[in-house]
């Protein structure tokens, strides 16, 4: 099996490799694509080491040429970061000129990434449509996913969007209760980045009440978020709820204070110099915090069930609603654990949702249409209403504020602004 991974210049990427070498013994190439070729070729060749560290039988090759690196792959995965992280840190930082907090995936920041990344994405598919094997899945791990992967299947791709958080809580949950992480499976449900834990079924039995009695006070440190709101709810949210529930909060701690881009800059030039030492053959420690922990396992077992090598396994994917939560449409986006095989993603069942958490979804989804009509046809008032309509902004002077601000700030990516 050819994986090709569209971004593969990303210092993450050697996470990705490490799992595939691993876990993924169905992978016979795995072609890393990146326009950057000074660093894809830093990153490549480490890569190629760590698969012969593991005595992997496939090879690693790299190329800058999307076309040629796509071609006959049976299944493409993109990580992209359109603009790098000098785009990530002005996304988390024009928002909080207006009081509203600044983030990469939501509220403001979330918007500036999905309008530079959304047509960015739909070329690329486009182009694996044209070359890859028929039926070539598309796996969608760039941000804002849920908006990126309803993009992707609007234009007719076999495309599936895949998030870490779940699997996150599933190694969490296993590690407090001791078990094997494969035996836990999840009831999350939600949008990317605004889901739910509302069940943690091991063997049958729903075991999450008794980890939030028995460790609540860890899990809301976890979360970020107050142990009595988790209480509360009788569910443990995304830590991205975190921006919901104490919006505020971010928005003083932030002001002034160095942004998550900028530590991550930091770290991708210190590991781009370790990648560069030919004796280093396994992941660094600092990887880790690089963001992105257990990707790789999630990536290479949502692939091995979709290709049918494990069609037992529960993974927490963004796809089509087709009527699992029947307050959104069907054709909406929505993240759950679903049990995937050679036809795809099936979602589990969901019971009925409370109003507080539907409510957030639907307000949440409401602003992600708006976002997409944006990223697919621009101008400045698609802006402003995607903006009005987020639950985190939702005022004229804030929204009005910030569409001058993101325009600005993001017109080398948006050629309708030019």
């Amino acid at each position: 099996m050819k994986i090709a991974v569209i971004g593969g210049g990303s210092t993450y990427t050697p996470e990705l490799v490490d799992g595939f070498a691993r876990l993924g013994t169905m992978v016979s190439e795995l072609v890393l694509i990146d326009p950057a070729a000074e660093r894809l070729d830093v990153v490549g060749a480490f890569a190629a080491r760590i698969l012969a560290h593991h005595g992997h039988p496939g090879k690693v090759t790299w190329t800058s040429d999307l076309d040629a690196g796509v071609t006959d792959a049976d299944a493409a995965l993109i990580q992209l970061r359109v603009g790098g992280q000098r785009a990530r840190i002005t996304d988390e930082t024009f928002p909080l000129d207006c009081g509203c907090v600044g983030q990469e995936t939501t509220g403001a920041g979330g918007l500036a990434k999905a309008l530079r990344t959304v047509p960015v994405v739909l070329d690329v598919a486009e182009r694996v449509r044209a070359r890859a094997k028929p039926g070539a899945w598309i796996v969608d791990f760039t941000n804002p996913v849920g908006i990126v992967t309803r993009a992707l299947l609007d234009a007719g791709h076999q495309a599936v969007g895949l998030c870490n958080v779940a699997i996150g809580f599933q190694r969490r949950f296993a590690n407090y209760l001791d078990v094997d992480p494969a035996s836990v499976v999840l009831d999350h449900v939600g949008l990317n980045h605004l889901t739910w834990e509302r069940a943690a079924y091991v063997d049958g039995v729903d075991r999450l009440p008794a980890l939030l009695e028995e460790h609540l006070s860890e899990i809301s440190g976890e979360v970020d978020i107050p142990a009595s709101i988790i209480s509360m709810l009788g569910a443990v949210p995304s830590y991205y709820l975190s921006y919901f529930y104490g919006h505020d909060r971010h928005v003083r701690d932030a002001l002034g204070a160095p942004t998550r881009g900028r530590r991550v800059a930091e770290i991708e030039a210190t590991l781009l110099d370790l990648y560069r030492d030919v004796t280093l053959v396994e992941k660094p420690a600092l990887l880790a915090e690089r963001g992105g922990a257990y990707y790789s396992e999630a990536a290479v077992g949502l692939l091995a069930s979709l290709f049918g090598l494990d069609d037992r396994a529960v993974h927490s994917v963004n796809v089509r609603n087709d009527g699992v939560l029947p307050f959104l449409p069907a054709d909406a986006v929505i993240e759950v654990s679903a049990r995937a095989g050679l036809d795809g993603p099936a979602p589990l069942p969901v019971t009925a949702l409370p109003p507080d958490l539907a409510g957030l979804i639907a307000h949440t989804w409401g602003y992600e249409e708006l976002a997409l009509d944006a990223a697919l046809r621009g101008g400045r008032d698609r802006v402003y209403r995607a903006l009005l309509a987020h639950p985190l902004i939702g005022q004229h002077e804030p929204a009005d504020a910030l569409a001058d601000r993101l325009i600005a700030a993001g017109r080398a990516h948006l050629a309708w602004a030019r």
